[in-house]
């Protein structure tokens, strides 16, 4: 594998790992907000 390759190979890792942690981000954000709606309406 050429230096050019490797760095396109590492470039493009980054940023599905970039995606990936977005997207996890998001499905957390989501169930605690449903979380705490689902509690307030409890009360």
């Amino acid at each position: 594998m050429t230096p050019e390759e490797e760095a396109e190979f590492k470039r493009r890792r980054k940023s599905r790992n970039y995606v990936v942690a977005g997207t996890l981000l998001f499905f957390v954000l989501l169930f605690y907000a449903i979380t705490i709606v689902r509690i307030g309406e409890g009360s």
